[in-house]
């Protein structure tokens, strides 16, 4: 499965246009809960004749415990080893088969997973989700099989990638008592030391209807389609139990922390990790933009200084993750041939100190309202994003209908509060550096 990299998605191109054109369409859907507790959420649209099914489970990798990390992500494979009435191997042909592609993804909050098939096959996809809620194939063969899977997946992405530790260094250094400081994959050992009953155990108390939200989006009949979810979702039964959710806080980060790592890499990489708030925050909206006119696109201020008019870098951008709990705004750069970190990262605070003491242009301003609204459209142009917006802002917010208000809580931002999230959060003591070297630089140990 192709999976989603939440960390570094790099540079995103954002098309800007008048804000006095935009049009934003107001997306129409009707929600209902089962008496399991499963909440559905329908969105009728006829322009194609596709359908998309997401179903999300409240679930990632902060739910897991310190000595079996790595749990929800391996659910996002085990999910497809069969069912009662599907077997192993078969969900994949059947979804195929009907010209459909199916897709799972697992994050430090949820997990996942959607088809995207003719609308004439949605029976099919109800089917198929909803024979694994009932009743997942959790056996030896399964459970062997993944764990080899896990193991390859970690080899090729984290431990055989250049910069392939960079996700972990920066969450296990920005928190020490939080889940949040392991990522999804988790600790192979952890699930090599894993018992079968374990997993079993794990399933029955997350994969439940009362933690799961269903969307369906395209060419449906909204009768119809009721109808059906309360077939074939209806008759599972509630568990009744109160899902695993962390309370634990994380102390407010007092000191610089820094860390150099030697990699197999040819380029060395900056990083300045700074801890934010999480979802919803009025915070972070004003992150996000100030990420924006640091780093969206070649004529943001980063890139535009670092990259195009110094030509130290080969690459500079920002990324502010906002997570349910906490949230980390990530500055990243790679520099060019014979540029030491130490000039990168003096020239990266340069930037940012403008943007504390000389704000931003009213153009800049008026860039970055179009920038957010475009994106805020892009995103929820197919089937598959209108889908997964739905399922997140009913998930994290209870409000699926900030799929049509959300973008006011962007343009209420002011340009002062940009200017106060950067003096507030990116400053030294509230944030890890992290060094990128090649490994021939790395001293030799002395016995």
């Amino acid at each position: 499965m192709k999976k989603k990299n939440i960390l570094l998605g790099f540079v995103t191109l954002f098309a800007c246009f008048s804000l006095a054109d935009a049009q934003i369409n107001h997306i129409e859907f009707q929600e209902f809960t089962l008496d399991n507790g499963m909440h559905i959420i329908l969105h009728q649209d006829h322009s194609t004749p596709i359908v998309a099914i997401n179903i999300t489970y409240h679930v990632g990798s902060k739910n897991e415990q310190a000595d079996r990390t790595g749990f929800a992500h391996f659910f996002e494979h085990l999910m497809f080893e069969g069912s009662e009435h599907v077997e192993r191997g078969e969900f994949v042909e059947y979804v195929k088969n009907a010209g459909g592609v199916y897709n799972a993804g697992t994050s430090f909050d949820y997990t996942l997973y959607y088809e995207i098939l003719p609308s004439n096959q949605l029976e099919l996809g109800l089917w198929l989700e909803s024979d694994r809620l009932m009743q997942l194939g959790i056996d030896s063969v399964g459970v062997e099989t993944q764990r080899s899977v896990i193991k390859e997946e970690r080899r090729q992405i984290f431990d055989n990638q250049p910069y392939g530790s960079l996700t972990e260094e920066v969450f296990s250094n920005s928190f020490k008592k939080h889940p949040y400081r392991w990522v999804p994959i988790g600790d192979v050992q952890y699930i090599d030391q894993a018992e079968l009953h374990e997993f079993i155990e794990f399933h029955n108390h997350f994969y439940v209807p009362e933690n799961a939200v269903l969307v369906i989006s395209g060419d449906i009949e909204y009768d119809q389609t009721r109808k059906l979810v309360k077939d074939y979702f209806g008759e599972i039964p509630r568990h009744n139990h109160e899902i695993y959710r962390p309370d634990i806080n994380e102390p407010p980060q007092t000191k610089e922390i820094r860390k150099t790592v030697y990699d197999n890499i040819q380029l060395p990489a900056l990083i300045a990790a700074y801890r934010v708030p999480g979802m919803g925050d009025p915070d972070s909206y004003s992150l996000e933009m100030l990420q924006t006119l640091l780093s969206g696109g070649q004529s943001s201020r980063l890139y535009k200084s670092l990259v195009d008019n110094k030509q130290m870098a080969v690459q500079f951008a920002a990324q502010p993750l906002a997570l349910e709990d906490y949230g980390v705004f990530i500055i990243y750069g790679f520099a060019n041939m014979g540029v030491k970190l130490e000039d990168l990262e003096a020239a990266m605070e340069e930037e940012i100190k403008k943007v504390k003491e000389s704000g931003l242009t009213d153009r800049e301003f008026q860039k970055l309202q179009n920038q957010m609204e475009n994106d805020f459209i892009s995103r929820n142009t197919t089937m598959a994003g209108i889908s997964e917006s739905l399922a997140t802002y009913h998930t994290f917010y209870g409000d699926a209908n900030l799929i049509n208000t959300e973008i006011e809580k962007y343009l209420a931002v002011t340009p002062e509060n940009i200017i106060d999230v950067a003096k507030k959060y990116l400053v030294p003591e509230n944030r890890v550096v992290l060094y990128y070297l090649p490994k021939e630089q790395e001293p030799e140990s002395i016995n």
